[in-house]
């Protein structure tokens, strides 16, 4: 196939990918990681969103869920036909082309960093009330930085598949805020009615600027599509996960934010004219005591750490995907070769996340998340209208389809354009920003190295296939020579290295996409037993 054009290649990618990539996770491990993304929301954004609208935040809430619901849908219905690492970026890649591949994918990585630098900003505030209780002194500012690098390092030695840590942590934290709702209806200043009458008493317009605003908190609902081509029974599981999780949390943030404005009378989320930034803390604190306070404090700082460990991998995983598709230089996809994880992706991750935490308030971290989130569900919703409108040219047929075709598509497209238009010009600012960027990264480089997908590959197959046993041998050799971890698996600069001493001739970005096409499980490396089982087997075509 030597077509170039975007949309042409999605059959090939949903065919190669549904075929190779390795399936270990279950339902429970869909829930759990959608949740481990989403839960921190709830930490920082009601005070925030109780200044733009009163007690009534509850309704924010559930709008800003009903918009994200068609995203949900739609990202299920994508992954189930496009299992690949790489998420959203992969769908819009295949979908619209290179350049719109680019804009979006440094659009994710912003918005992925940006929700994980808000949750170490957020989980400062929680961890200066723990230290001021037990008085020792220490600077916000230092708390995230110290927490940033320490968090970007386990990220680069590879320890960075938290689940083992993230489920007990996710269960913690979910039967601690269930405790402090069912404790709130036992405060004597509770009054039920207090955040039902407000919520109907607020404007249109501020209840939509304040879901607007605490749209971040759902934004990791889909994270887990990132992930698609390790889970079992995509088709099954990824919605079901998906939609069971938006549930979860849509009943949580809900309850929380109606039960703690009955709880607690005043405008409590001003201190001092200023919006405070650890309301969960001053909830607990209020329905059982300072000390359990202090408890729930200790554990919003474990979810918030546990959601910027996890975040850092992902945002950094949209600069590896790019680089794999020759959009970014190949720095950027280069596993280290005693980790084996990709360590500049992770670390100008780390970079971009610390700039974002010493000079960005967190009310705009949140407005810039919230904002790049929502125009990326707003095409991702577009993608799955365009695929399925030209299905019968391009072999789009997944095994889940989203119901509600094309209503639901369109109403998250539309919803998503008014709310974009509550948060005011910084999301505006920022998608600019993407869209700048991305164009210029794309003309400057990307489009100079782009090359298609399958005909270096072909290329690559007819030579290196029927081979005799002794040039066999050689081969062998000179990639065992070029594995220098003895570690039975290439490197892409091995890789490189081994087929240059074997007098292939092809160019660097050809040899990225050979390497890409090896690499089934995505994960940097290519193992050297299956590459001549993938390569120098006959084919049948």
């Amino acid at each position: 196939m030597s077509s170039s054009s975007p949309i042409t290649i999605v059959k090939n990618a949903t065919d190669e990918l549904k075929n190779t990539l390795k399936r270990t996770t279950g339902l429970a491990g869909v829930v759990i990681i959608s949740l481990s993304a989403m839960l921190p929301g709830i930490f920082v954004t009601p005070t925030f969103a109780a200044e733009i609208m009163g007690p009534g935040i509850w309704l924010a809430y559930l709008l800003a869920a009903s918009v994200v619901l068609p995203g949900a849908l739609s990202k299920s219905e994508l992954a189930s036909g496009m299992p690949s690492s790489g998420g959203s970026y992969v769908y819009l890649e295949r979908t619209y082309g290179p350049l719109i591949g680019t804009i979006s994918g440094l659009g994710l990585w912003a918005s992925f960093l940006l929700k994980s630098a808000f949750a170490l900003i957020g989980f400062s505030a929680y961890l200066i009330v723990v230290t001021t209780y037990f008085d020792v002194e220490i600077g916000i500012k230092v708390l995230s930085m110290t927490a940033l690098v320490l968090i970007t390092m386990v990220n680069i030695l590879g320890v960075s598949k938290v689940k083992a840590i993230q489920t007990p942590i996710v269960f913690s934290t979910v039967g601690l805020l269930v405790f402090i709702c069912i404790a709130a209806l036992f405060v004597d200043d509770f009054d039920a009615k207090r955040p039902l009458t407000e919520a109907f008493d607020a404007s249109v317009w501020s209840v939509a600027e304040a879901a607007a605003f605490v749209f971040v908190a759902y934004a990791g609902v889909t994270k887990v599509a990132a992930i698609g081509g390790e889970v079992k029974n995509p088709e099954r599981n990824l919605p079901a996960g998906i939609m069971l999780s938006l549930l979860i949390a849509t009943v949580i943030y809900s309850a929380i934010a109606y039960l703690m404005m009955a709880a607690i009378p005043g405008e409590w989320w001003l201190q001092d004219g200023v919006v405070i930034e650890n309301p969960i803390f001053v909830f607990a604190e209020k329905v059982a005591g300072t000390k359990f306070g202090i408890f729930a404090a200790i554990l919003s700082v474990l979810t918030m750490i546990s959601m910027a460990l996890a975040g850092i991998l992902a945002s950094s995983r949209f600069l590896f995907a790019m680089s794999r598709d020759n959009l970014l230089p190949q720095a950027l996809e280069e596993v280290n070769v005693r980790f084996e994880t990709p360590h500049w992706p992770i670390i100008v991750t780390g970079v971009a996340m610390g700039l974002a935490i010493l000079f960005v308030p967190l009310k705009d971290v949140v407005k810039l998340a919230s904002g790049f989130k929502i125009m990326i569900f707003m095409m991702i919703n577009s993608c799955v209208i365009i695929l399925r409108r030209t299905s019968k040219e391009h072999g789009w047929n997944p095994k889940y389809k989203a119901p509600l075709y094309p209503y639901i598509h369109i109403w998250g497209i539309l919803a998503g354009a008014v709310l974009i238009s509550f948060i005011g010009s910084k999301a505006f600012i920022g998608g600019g920003a993407a869209i700048l960027s991305g164009a210029a990264t794309y003309y400057l480089y990307g489009k100079k190295h782009a090359v298609t997908q399958t005909t270096p590959i072909q290329s690559f197959r007819k030579q290196f296939q029927f081979t005799t046993v002794a040039e066999h041998e050689r081969r062998l050799a000179a990639f065992h020579a070029a594995d220098f971890g003895g570690k039975n698996h290439l490197t892409l600069r091995e890789f490189q290295n081994a087929l240059k001493a074997l007098d292939f001739e092809y160019t660097s970005d050809e040899v990225r996409c050979i390497f890409h096409n090896a690499d089934m499980d995505e994960n940097g490396v290519i193992d050297i037993d299956e590459f001549f089982l993938a390569f120098e087997a006959q084919s049948e075509e």
